[in-house]
């Protein structure tokens, strides 16, 4: 008989049943799919409807994974990838770890274009920074530069309220940047900024190389730039310029005349001559470096300063070093985001489009970025506000990773076949400094280089923390002191400083340093070898192999070889070791076990595990 129903058709008397998952409704529900025959690439950060989307589950199923994880999270709550990962091995689903966009901008390529190709490229302008002792006239030659050779007001091409200049010679552009000194230069480098394409050191003629031209070399020397020397003042009665040449010779940089490669030029920046040689020798050194950019992908550049406007809000001097920045655009500099209201030149003029090696004024953005962040164009709010969160979440894992010991700086090893160990000293005697350099490059062996890049009197300061962060160098101090400011910095750094008044601790310290950047020689050495007797499931996946012990030991702190009829088809770390009931440390030889390897289950009967340990001498 059939059953009676009430009014609305539903069985009297019987409970009505929850909906299963895929019938739920609801705005960010997803229709449940087959899942995903092959790995999966999850974001670093990501929604939990996302996720669902991605791994065709049903946010409801998703959330229920993320529960057993222990994490509490609704559709809309955004999730690390980490979190992500092990959601998707709750339902067997493999995922590819992304190819994060911020991991290879942020880490001292910024401004630089990893998608540059023969095809895509054209020739760009240089962009100049000029350095020099304070009263050696750098302003002046910016000034003579500026008046000698004016690109076009029409073009807005000078841009002197912005902090840059360009000039033009002979229809090819050269950008220079105005900054304050070799401190901001090189705060931008400690912070990964790749902004310059050449140095130009200007020395006074009558004066000759100062403590700051030292600096100078040493900054431009530590960035890895080509120099250009302005050798300025040849109108004073005083000048002389071998005297120059010699002195820039006994600190490495050697000129033309002297038979290197530093391209040196006399000018008198008070009169203007020499300028148009100038710019032509720097037409020349960038024509060797083919600078190129793609003017068509989404513009990125690098701040090189920024302020408030009570009026007009937070604004930023933008160097574009690829692509194109319009008006309109969604914009990250730094961890500060926004969306590009308006955009200016050197006059005040508005630009609605700016290209590569072109410096603006850009308005719009949420905050203040600092002096060397990343530039980004963005597709849309959403893609903005990811990358502020990987910045962020960057920038906090170096903090928390920042080296602050010497033992740290000795497990820094550079690039190249020869290994160096950077290191600046100051000390409290111009005497001092003399003794300790001497005393510190005598320690350099033939595996390991001590390069003292830097060296002079005074106090410990921010400038010699900002060279430490870009050579990732050691300071050393002997009888001086350290500015509060300077250890702040470099403990936000993560700079190592030691200060010393006994010479010969400070030699031993870096003599450490410098053996703990020889690698010691490793050595394989074999422990034992067990025969497997019978493999054994565990759970869904993982086997056990069933040993004896045939000669030697297995040890749970070794190594594990598989050889199947003498080939190796395994190597890797012993997850777990039993003998009958026990998790033990050995096997002695003579006895059977059971043994899990991490990352390998397809044991076969006979197949050999060889156990090694690797010593180092």
């Amino acid at each position: 008989m059939a059953r009676r129903r009430n009014p609305g058709g539903r069985p009297r008397g019987r409970r009505r049943q929850r909906p299963s998952d895929s019938e739920q409704r609801g705005p960010a529900t997803v229709a449940v799919e087959e899942a995903p025959a092959g790995p999966v690439e999850l974001p670093a950060t990501l929604t939990v409807g996302e996720l669902a989307e991605i791994l065709k589950k049903s946010n409801v199923d998703t959330i229920k994974a993320l529960m057993r994880n222990g994490v509490m999270a609704t559709v809309n709550e955004s999730i690390e990838f980490d979190i992500a990962a092990r959601v998707a091995a709750l339902f067997e689903i493999p995922v590819l770890k992304p190819r994060d966009r911020e991991e290879s901008a942020a880490a001292q390529r910024v401004g630089v274009d990893d998608d540059a190709t023969e095809e895509n490229t054209e020739p760009r302008a240089p962009i100049i920074t000029v350095l020099g002792h304070v009263d050696h006239g750098k302003t002046t030659l910016l000034d003579a530069i500026r008046g000698a050779s004016v690109v076009d007001t029409e073009a807005g091409g000078i841009t002197q309220s912005i902090g840059a200049y360009q000039v033009d010679r002979d229809g090819q552009r050269i950008t220079f940047i105005d900054t304050p000194g070799h401190e901001a230069f090189t705060a931008m480098r400690a912070s990964g900024a790749q902004v310059t394409d050449i140095a130009v050191l200007v020395v006074a003629a009558d004066d000759g190389v100062m403590p700051q031209t030292q600096e100078a070399i040493d900054h431009a020397q530590a960035a890895g730039v080509p120099m250009v020397v302005a050798i300025n003042k040849m109108d004073s009665p005083g000048a002389d310029p071998d005297r120059v040449k010699g002195e820039l010779a006994e600190h490495e940089v050697i000129v033309e005349d002297y038979g290197g490669e530093v391209v040196a030029v006399p000018v008198s920046a008070l009169k203007g001559d020499g300028i148009s040689d100038l710019l032509e020798s720097l037409l020349l050194v960038a024509e060797v470096q083919e600078l190129k950019a793609n003017p068509d992908r989404s513009g990125i550049g690098v701040v090189i300063e920024a302020h408030t406007d009570r009026v007009r809000g937070s604004i930023a001097t933008v160097l574009i070093r690829s692509g194109k920045v319009k008006v309109g655009d969604n914009v990250v500099a730094g961890t500060q985001r926004g969306r590009v209201r308006s955009m200016l030149d050197g006059f005040g003029k508005d630009v609605k489009e700016a290209g590569p090696s072109t410096p603006v004024q850009i308005m719009g953005l949420s905050g203040l970025p600092a002096v060397g962040d990343q530039f980004d164009v963005v597709d849309d709010e959403k893609a903005a506000r990811t990358l502020v969160e990987t910045r962020e979440r960057l920038d906090a894992r170096r903090a928390e990773h920042s080296a602050t010991t010497m033992a740290d700086v000795m497990r820094r090893v550079h690039g190249g076949e020869a290994k160096e160990l950077n290191v600046i000293i100051k000390a409290g005697t111009q005497g001092s400094v003399d003794a300790v350099r001497r005393a510190v490059e005598q320690l350099s062996t033939e595996e390991v280089q001590v390069k003292v890049i830097h060296a002079s009197a005074g106090q410990i300061g921010e400038a010699d923390v900002l060279l430490a962060t870009a050579s990732d160098g050691l300071i050393v101090g002997f009888e001086t002191t350290i500015e509060s400011t300077a250890q702040s910095q470099a403990s936000m750094k993560g700079v190592v400083i030691k200060n010393y008044d006994i010479i010969y601790n400070l030699v031993d310290d870096v003599r450490a340093a410098v053996e703990g950047l020889i690698e010691p020689e490793e050595r394989r050495v074999v422990i034992g070898h067990a025969n497997v007797l019978e493999v054994f499931p565990r759970g869904r996946r993982e086997k056990i192999a069933g040993v004896r012990v045939t000669d030697g030991a297995m040890r749970r702190s070794g190594r594990i070889r598989v050889l199947r009829r003498g080939e190796e088809i395994f190597d890797g770390a012993i997850a777990s070791m039993r003998h009958l009931q026990e998790t033990v440390r050995e096997i002695a030889n003579n006895f059977e076990g059971g043994i899990i390897l991490d990352g390998f289950h397809d044991y076969e009967v006979d197949d050999v595990l060889e156990c090694y340990e690797i010593t180092t001498s």
